[in-house]
């Protein structure tokens, strides 16, 4: 929904859930208003330092925004993780925030299932409104865009025009390789692994090479990682050098190099490059 928002890949995508591990912010345009909309991890049960971070940047970030979107997948419906989402609402948003629900994918199943999924969410919660969308085939993303721009605050920009995020293009590039890697690896460890961007060299032809490190929990998943002769990695870098490539507007030359470090997951460092705080996490 962020990328189909802003227009450009700006956040990575998977079937996984809690696929998104940072704050992402996405600037769009709307008429005269400009909208920063901020990508949270999804809220769920944590269980790990990572999780309980993940699931604090969530809640710190709804409740610093102007409009809260609760987004709810029609085909899921209201599962415990969203009846989780309504009853902390209240206590950490507070009654006079504005609130809307989203519900996405609504291709997905029937029209009579869809207006009652509406109607049960909308008995928990007083939302402000409520979207019916599909944010891959963009039906209903514009109403609900033009109306969050209805409700910006007045202010001066906080973005230049042109800038559709705010994610350093480091980062971004991990974060491409990271889901190709969840893609391809979806089934053995979608969470059992982070890339980093080490190098970034700006080359005399306008090219820039890209030297990133795949960290991975146990050292039996390097193997994984490889592939059979190195084959799961050559395809996910190549399909993470042609998105980069795309995404940076400048040809790149991706190396990558799988590494076992196995409590990555504890290393304050690597939250901060993550922009989590590693104190959230605590127990």
């Amino acid at each position: 929904l962020l990328n189909t928002m802003v227009g450009a890949k700006v956040s990575i995508v998977t079937h996984k859930v809690q696929t998104t591990r940072a704050r992402i912010r996405g600037i769009a345009i709307e008429g005269e208003a400009q909208i920063v909309f901020v990508d949270t991890p999804g809220l769920f049960r944590p269980r790990r330092r990572l999780d309980r971070a993940m699931v604090s940047a969530a809640w710190a970030g709804a409740a610093d925004a102007d409009v809260v979107v609760l987004l709810v997948e029609a085909h899921r419906g209201a599962t415990p993780g969203v009846e989780a989402v309504l009853e902390g609402l209240a206590d950490r948003i507070g009654a006079a925030s504005c609130v809307a629900l989203a519900i996405n994918k609504i291709d997905r199943i029937p029209a009579e299932r869809l207006l009652a999924l509406s109607a049960d969410l909308n008995a928990r919660q007083d939302f402000a409104a409520t979207f019916m969308i599909s944010a891959t085939r963009g039906y209903g993303v514009e109403d609900l865009r033009h109306w969050l721009a209805e409700r910006m605050p007045e202010g001066p920009w906080l973005y230049p025009e042109d800038q559709i995020a705010d994610q350093p293009v480091r980062m971004l590039a991990a974060e491409i390789t990271r889901e190709k890697l969840m893609l391809r690896l979806h089934q053995e460890l979608p969470y059992e692994l982070t890339v980093e961007t080490d190098t970034w060299e700006e080359r005399k032809d306008g090219s820039v090479r890209i030297e990133q490190t795949i960290y991975v929990a146990r050292e039996g998943h390097r193997g994984i990682a490889l592939g059979p002769g190195g084959e799961t990695i050559k395809a996910v870098g190549k399909l993470a050098r042609e998105e980069i490539t795309e995404a940076i507007g400048q040809k790149a030359h991706l190396f990558l190099t799988v590494k076992h470090r196995r409590n990555w997951q504890n290393e304050a460092e690597r939250y901060d490059r993550i922009g989590l705080d590693y104190s959230d996490g605590a127990g």
